[in-house]
């Protein structure tokens, strides 16, 4: 089954929980605008596993403007996320990086535990319904959704698995001046 293009997609006729049909995402530039269209959605979490963070598609003024206005809507409200590697993403100065030094109770990033480094996906997952899943991280296809439930709720129950093994970074708490 073939799936219709990203690119093809009217991003107002994409509504969260509501809209069905699962995108091709596949390239660099669709993941970013669809990383963006499902964090301005977000009403009450999001989660992120990611190798680096990738600049491109997260460390963006409309992604990361959406957590934040999202983090300082709701007492309720929670992000978390997942990285392999913060290295970089400190070195650099990630966006989401100093998001989570300055809104620690809304936006928590830990490192993912040994034991699950050699996954291989990455996955943006917003409230019950929203997805953006890669299956190769390294490559840009992938798959985008505003309603998955059920995709939501498997990738969700491996996200709460791995988040529970893993730690908050010791480099994340050091400022880099």
């Amino acid at each position: 089954m073939s799936l219709t293009s990203f690119s093809d997609l009217d991003p107002e006729a994409c509504r969260l929980g509501e809209s069905d049909g699962d995108f091709a995402v596949t390239t660099r530039e669709d993941s970013r605008s669809a990383a963006a269209l499902l964090a301005a959605q977000a009403r009450r979490q999001v989660e992120l596993f990611s190798a680096d963070l990738e600049p491109f598609i997260y460390d963006q003024a409309a992604f990361v403007e959406a957590l934040t206005q999202l983090s300082i809507s709701s007492s309720r409200a929670r992000v978390r996320i997942l990285v392999k590697d913060f290295e970089r993403s400190v070195k650099e100065g990630h966006r989401l990086v100093e998001l989570s030094r300055r809104l620690s109770s809304f936006v928590e990033l830990r490192k993912v535990h040994s034991d699950y480094q050699n996954y291989n996906e990455t996955f943006l997952l917003v409230d019950d319904f929203g997805l953006l899943h890669r299956r190769h991280a390294p490559r840009f296809e992938g798959v985008f959704s505003c309603r998955a439930p059920l995709e939501v709720r498997r990738l969700r129950a491996y996200f709460d698995e791995v988040w529970g093994r893993s730690e908050p970074d010791p480099d994340m708490r050091r400022l880099h001046l």
